[in-house]
């Protein structure tokens, strides 16, 4: 049996950090997938999970600091599948590393990830993908302990096996995500990854050598004192997920938590950072 989606487009102005904020209250409210779009975003629920009062809880739509409109539509389950193969171009990485979904023909590349993403967020063409892929391809994951946290697709846990991780847990919010990553990572033919649905809340009691975290700002924000518990000295902290505006602000809190700033990069106004715990 085919399942049903609520979808519904918002419009929203100013666009950021609006629809990012949007787009973080829509997930805890239960909102499974979503598709940036240049007037905002669109987002999909299940049907059997909304309810008439689905958007009462999201404040942003109370802030007098944005503009937001919407409708909202039922949709007929449609094939995912044949709209990633209309949309889905294979990305490269530095000349290393290629991700491609399993109807595009292989490459020889040092590194290939195979990604079925159905509605995940997190195939590499997105600006903060694309740049922490980077990261991992530039430092060194041989025999660490990995988190990746908000996985999406797995693609960054994919990878850092493929670098040489020993262990890595991905975790994600998002149930479909959840079914994705483990999809992938079987695709991919992955034997060190572990993959979780929930929060920062997992956490309690894990240690890590390098920490992945490719989310938004606020939720980083949120999370950064339980990143910073399940780090070990000497680890590593991957951010991304936010604008170059934010930047000062990621830096203040996690330079109060003890972790240093070594470096980022830029691309279209999207950061990613790299920092280290002495």
């Amino acid at each position: 049996m085919s399942q049903i989606y609520i979808g519904y487009d918002f419009k929203v102005a100013p666009l950021q950090p609006g629809t990012e904020i949007l787009i973080a209250e829509l997930g805890y409210a239960g909102f499974e997938s979503f598709v940036e779009t240049d007037e905002g975003v669109t987002a999909y629920i299940q049907k059997d999970e909304w309810n008439n009062a689905i958007l009462e809880a999201i404040n942003i739509l109370d802030s007098d600091d944005f503009k937001i409109e919407y409708t909202f539509s039922e949709i007929e389950q449609i094939n995912w599948n044949s709209e990633w193969e209309k949309n889905f171009d294979p990305i490269e990485v530095d000349g290393k590393c290629t991700v491609r979904a399993p109807f595009h023909p292989a490459k020889n590349f040092e590194y290939e990830i195979v990604i079925e993403p159905k509605m995940s967020f997190g195939t590499g063409h997105h600006e903060t993908t694309f740049m922490m892929l980077q990261f991992i391809l530039e430092n060194d994951f041989e025999g660490k302990s990995i988190l990746d946290m908000g996985c999406g697709t797995a693609v960054l846990a994919i990878l850092a096996e493929m670098r040489g991780a020993s262990k890595v847990d991905a975790i994600d919010i998002d149930a479909w995500c959840f079914e994705n990553s483990l999809e992938n990572i079987q695709r991919n033919n992955c034997e060190n990854i572990s993959v979780f649905l929930g929060d920062a809340s997992l956490l309690s009691g894990k240690m890590y050598d390098v920490i992945i975290a490719n989310i938004n700002r606020n939720i980083l924000l949120n999370d950064m004192e339980a990143y910073r518990k399940c780090i070990d000295n000497g680890g590593t902290l991957y951010l991304s997920g936010f604008y170059l505006e934010d930047l000062p602000i990621i830096k203040e809190s996690c330079n109060n938590l003890g972790f240093t700033f070594v470096e980022n990069k830029e691309k279209n106004n999207w950061v990613a950072t790299k920092f280290k715990i002495s």
